[in-house]
C-alpha cells in the first residue's frame, strides 16, 4: 500500500491572490531578510491586510537552516500565537516554517523526534501555506524538512506526512526576480528531483508522470529562462515543473545524487543544488553498469537517446552534463574551488555520513564503502564512472 500526499496547490499568474480570501486571525511568515529585502514579504502582507489578517514576522531563516532557528521560531510563535504559518522563499524558509509548525504544536518535542512513523495530531493551533520564491526545490508540495546540525555538519532529513502544507501557492511572478546563478542552481534541483524521483526503487505509478514531465519541462525552458530572466512563460513553465518534481520525488523518495550532495554541502557550504546536480551523472553511470533500465526508459522519454540499456543511461548522465554546461555550472568538484586535499581530509567523513543519509536506501544499485568512496573521487575529478 502506498499513499500519495499533497497540499491544495493554487497556481499560475495571480495566485497569491487567494490569500486575500484567507479566514483567521494572526499569521507568522517564516522567511530570511533577502525577502524582506526584495518586498516579496510586502506583497504577501498586502494580500493578508485584505483579508483582514494580523500579519507578523521572523526573517531569521539563513541558508542551510540550523535546529537553533527552528527553536527561535517556535518560540516567536509561542509568542504570537498564529492560526496560519507561511513559510515564504526557497527551500530553506519553507523547510524552517514546516518545523516551526511542529514545534509550535508541541513546544516540547525535538526538532530529530520529527520522523515519518510518528504520530504528530497537528492543526490544533494552526495551519501551514508555502509560497516558494525560487523554481526548484518543491519544497513547497512535499513533507521533507531539512535541517542542519551544525555542530556536527551535517544535514538531518525529517519530516512526516503530517506536516505536509495546507496550501502551496505557486506564483511566477514571486520567482520572476532570481538571479541567474540561484535559477540554474534551483533548476538543476528540481531535475535532480525529477531523475532521482523517477528511477529510484520507490517509484510509483502515481509519481512517474509527475517526474517526466517535470523533467521535459526543465530541459526545455531552464536555458530559455537563463537566456533571458524576464520570459515570463519560461518562468512560469519552471515554477510548474519545481512543484511537480516536489510531488514526484516528494511521494517515492530522492536517491545517491541526494545522499551525496548533502554531505558535500553541510561540510564545504555547497548550495544544494549544485551539489545534487553535479553528482547525478556519476550516479547514473554507477547505476548503469548493472540496472540501466529505468534510465534508459527516461531518457527515451525525454528525447535524448534511442540506444537501449547501459549506452541510453550514460548517454542521459551526458544530456545533464551538457545541461549543467549550458547554464554555466560545474560538472567536477574540482571546479568548484575545493582543494583536493581539503576534500580528501574529508572524505572519510562524506562517505561516512552519505551513508547514513535516508536518500540512499532507494538506490537501485547499492554502493560499497569502497564503491562510494570511489565515486566521490571520480566526481572530484570529473572522472566518466567505469566500475
Amino acid at each position: 500500500m502506498w499513499n500519495f500526499v499533497s497540499p491544495r496547490i493554487v497556481f499560475g499568474e495571480g495566485a497569491l491572490e487567494v490569500l486575500d480570501e484567507l479566514e483567521g486571525q494572526r499569521v507568522l511568515i517564516v522567511t530570511d531578510t533577502m525577502m524582506v529585502q526584495l518586498g516579496l514579504v510586502d506583497k504577501v502582507k498586502a494580500h493578508l491586510d485584505i483579508a483582514g489578517i494580523e500579519v507578523h514576522v521572523f526573517d531569521e531563516v539563513e541558508p542551510d537552516p540550523s535546529v537553533q532557528t527552528v527553536r527561535r521560531g517556535a518560540r516567536v510563535a509561542l509568542d504570537v500565537a498564529p492560526d496560519w504559518i507561511i513559510g515564504l522563499g526557497g527551500g530553506s524558509p519553507m523547510d524552517a516554517a514546516k518545523a516551526i509548525w511542529v514545534l509550535y504544536e508541541h513546544p516540547d518535542m525535538e526538532p530529530a523526534a520529527i520522523n515519518p512513523i510518528a504520530d504528530l495530531v497537528l492543526r490544533k493551533k494552526a495551519r501551514l501555506i508555502t509560497i516558494p520564491t525560487t523554481s526548484g526545490t518543491g519544497a513547497e508540495a512535499t513533507w521533507a524538512i531539512l535541517l542542519t546540525d551544525t555542530e556536527e555538519q551535517r544535514k538531518m532529513g525529517l519530516g512526516n506526512r503530517e506536516n505536509t502544507a495546507d496550501i502551496a501557492i505557486v506564483d511566477p511572478e514571486m520567482a520572476a526576480g532570481m538571479p541567474p546563478q540561484l535559477t540554474a542552481d534551483t533548476g538543476l534541483d528540481a531535475l535532480t528531483h525529477a531523475v532521482e524521483g523517477y528511477t529510484c526503487t520507490w517509484h510509483t505509478d502515481i509519481t512517474d508522470g509527475l517526474c517526466i514531465n517535470a523533467a521535459r519541462l526543465i530541459f526545455k525552458y531552464l536555458p530559455l529562462v537563463m537566456a533571458d530572466g524576464s520570459d515570463m512563460e519560461a518562468r512560469e513553465r519552471m515554477h510548474n515543473a519545481a512543484t511537480c518534481a516536489g510531488l514526484g520525488f516528494g511521494n517515492a523518495m530522492a536517491s545517491m545524487a541526494h545522499a551525496m550532495g548533502h554531505v558535500l554541502g553541510a561540510v564545504f557550504h555547497v548550495p544544494h543544488g549544485r551539489a545534487v546536480a553535479l553528482f547525478l551523472p556519476y550516479t547514473i553511470e554507477f547505476a548503469a553498469k548493472e540496472e540501466p533500465e529505468r534510465f534508459a526508459e527516461l531518457a527515451s522519454f525525454i528525447g535524448c537517446s534511442n540506444e537501449e540499456g547501459e549506452k541510453a543511461a550514460r548517454a542521459l548522465a551526458k544530456y545533464i552534463r551538457d545541461l549543467c554546461q549550458k547554464v554555466g555550472n560545474p560538472i567536477k568538484v574540482a571546479e568548484m574551488g575545493i582543494e583536493r586535499k581539503a576534500y580528501e581530509a574529508q572524505l572519510e567523513k562524506m562517505v561516512d555520513d552519505a551513508f547514513n543519509d535516508t536518500q540512499i536506501i532507494t538506490a537501485v544499485r547499492a554502493p560499497s564503502y569502497e564503491e562510494l568512496n570511489k565515486l566521490f573521487l571520480y566526481a572530484y575529478d570529473g572522472r566518466s564512472v567505469d566500475f
